[in-house]
């Protein structure tokens, strides 16, 4: 009889079911589940489903799921029934709360870089990782054959720089969706089309996502937000063609980041 990894899921949001549908078919895995609200729902896909964080601790490898400001709180409960070679792998898009914790088990800092602005399980898709970046702060070869068989790819960093990397491209993009929202009156929306829609999809964000990413990374967007202002600045002080140039230029680099199918292709 095949030997199978046995794989748990903390919560099952938009990745949390994402991860269990995505591995759902995979005869690799023997999935477990534990959430509060959708514990009927993955029973469609896994038999082990639960709201007793228990169902966890005979796993080999367990991906918390949860959101952001009750990480802690849910590694903590799991540094109580999982075992010392237990892998876990948070999904948090904020690092600093998580980047000095200790815990019995093997932790690894983790963050798939993939999402859309719907949230719950029944927006999870077996596909969402397809192409993506997973970030990981250490190699492990459990994760990483999991992150591969999600259709991701692996992209170890250095954690420390983490927040300051995701403030830039994810929380202040999403952040200033919020406000380039609020920002239009309400007969400018009138004529809206699909510019404003697709550069505010991101006001669609879960609220206490949203709020957690603020809270807990906020220096860091006040940064990231800085920079942009510089930048504008220095647009405003520029001449006509230089602002022509510049706007040349940033569209070809930009068309260069993105393949046909809006996978990142950037190389450095």
């Amino acid at each position: 009889m095949e030997l199978k990894y046995k794989v748990g899921i903390l919560g099952l949001g938009l990745i949390g079911s994402s991860i269990l549908k995505g591995l759902a078919k995979n005869s690799k895995y023997e999935l477990y589940c534990n959430s509060n609200s959708s514990v009927e729902k993955a029973l469609r896909y896994t038999r082990n489903a639960s709201s007793n964080i228990e169902i966890l601790k005979d796993c080999d490898i367990v991906f918390v799921c949860c959101e952001l400001l009750k990480t802690v709180e849910v590694l903590d409960k799991l540094n109580k029934i999982l075992n010392k070679n237990t892998v876990v792998a948070d999904v948090a898009s904020v690092k600093s709360i998580l980047l000095n914790k200790k815990y019995d088990f093997n932790f690894i800092l983790s963050h798939p870089m993939a999402g859309v602005e719907k949230q719950g399980f029944d927006a999870g898709q077996d596909d969402l990782f397809n192409g993506a970046k997973w970030l990981i702060g250490k190699k492990n070869d459990i994760l990483e054959m999991i992150i591969k068989d999600l259709g991701a790819i692996s992209f170890k960093i250095d954690m420390n720089y983490h927040d300051f990397m995701c403030a830039q491209v994810s929380h202040m993009p999403m952040i200033l969706s919020f406000l380039l929202f609020d920002c239009a009156l309400d007969n400018s929306k009138l004529i809206a089309s699909s510019g404003f829609r697709d550069t505010t999809r991101l006001a669609m964000t879960n609220a206490p996502l949203a709020y957690g990413m603020l809270k807990n990374n906020e220096e860091n967007i006040k940064k990231a937000f800085d920079m942009l202002i510089d930048k504008f600045n220095c647009l405003k002080n520029i001449s006509d063609d230089e602002k022509i140039k510049l706007f040349e230029e940033i569209s070809k680099n930009r068309a260069k980041m993105y393949d046909k199918d809006g996978k990142n292709v950037f190389k450095i």
